[in-house]
């Protein structure tokens, strides 16, 4: 039996609780040099990516598809779509992570954006799309590396910018790879749709099932399937993303919290992040404002 295809945050990096960052920029070779240049066939659970070869060679699998490029090239990889990649040992470029809910809510207003973006793909770029796409590039490494004043807002400017220089070079999404292969892929990217906007609720499985139009039991293989864990870590990992997030980033209480995230006993949900993170809430939140 084939060995269950890794899900990871970052490459290498699997078990580990979802950052509260929604953004993270890298070289290519700062981790591929790691595992000897090659990132094996992996998906993420919420993460989209964006990897720019300005030079170098790359051995790029999608899904089933392999083939080899040289840079300048561009590929974007959804989540949970396969994708692998084997780097000659002279690669110069750029990773881009971006948590994919995130991506989604800044092109909610232009829908073929959306849609041209949120496709697996590799792109060879011409001489002008090469600098269009490395001068935004670069604008957003600057930013998410600087400490200037409104720095989120100032990221996600520079993201949006990258994500329009892409958007302007890549074909069709109708001549891309398709993104959803199998049923069961097609059923957890709806169930995740679903968490995304109402997991505040902590909707029961049964009825996110329903809405699906499988079975509680069907809802559960298919997670173990495509993720590797029940549905209920689903949830479970947006509660906690959530949950980091206010601690970090907002004076609310841990009561004030819990109840914000459907947790009628604030104990409980202390129980419950301790569970997931290794740590209570309240020393999570004094870790976090001294990082």
């Amino acid at each position: 039996m084939k060995n269950r295809l890794p899900s990871y945050s970052l490459y290498g990096e699997q078990g580990r609780a979802a950052d509260i960052e929604w953004l993270h920029c890298e070289s290519i070779a700062d981790r591929s040099r790691l595992h000897e240049w090659e990132i094996r066939p992996h998906r993420h659970e919420l993460l989209y990516q964006i990897l720019v070869v300005r030079s170098g060679q790359a051995e790029v699998t999608l899904e089933s598809k392999t083939s080899t490029m040289r840079g300048p090239c561009i590929v974007t990889a959804p989540a949970l779509s396969v994708h692998g990649f084997h780097f000659s040992s002279d690669v110069d470029g750029v990773v881009v992570t971006v948590l994919e809910s995130h991506l989604l809510r800044l092109l909610e207003a232009e829908p073929s954006l959306k849609e041209r973006l949120v496709a697996l793909r590799h792109h060879r770029l011409d001489r002008g799309g090469a600098s269009e796409v490395g001068i935004a590039v670069q604008a957003l490494r600057n930013e998410y590396h600087g400490t200037a004043p409104w720095r989120a807002l100032a990221i996600d400017a520079a993201l949006l910018r990258l994500l329009l220089a892409l958007g302007r070079r890549l074909p069709d999404s109708n001549e891309a790879p398709g993104r959803h292969g199998a049923r069961a892929l097609e059923h957890v990217q709806r169930f995740r749709d679903l968490i995304e906007t109402r997991f505040r609720e902590q909707p029961a499985l049964s009825a996110c099932a329903t809405e699906l139009g499988i079975t509680s039991t069907q809802l559960n293989r298919v997670c173990q399937q495509v993720l590797g864990h029940a549905a209920l870590g689903v949830l479970h990992a947006r509660l906690v993303l959530e949950a980091q997030r206010e601690l970090a980033y907002t004076n609310l209480s841990v009561k004030q919290i819990a109840f914000d995230l459907g947790f009628s006993d604030a104990g409980y949900f202390t129980r419950f992040f301790q569970r997931r993170t290794g740590s209570a809430p309240t020393l999570w939140r004094a870790a976090a404002a001294a990082a």
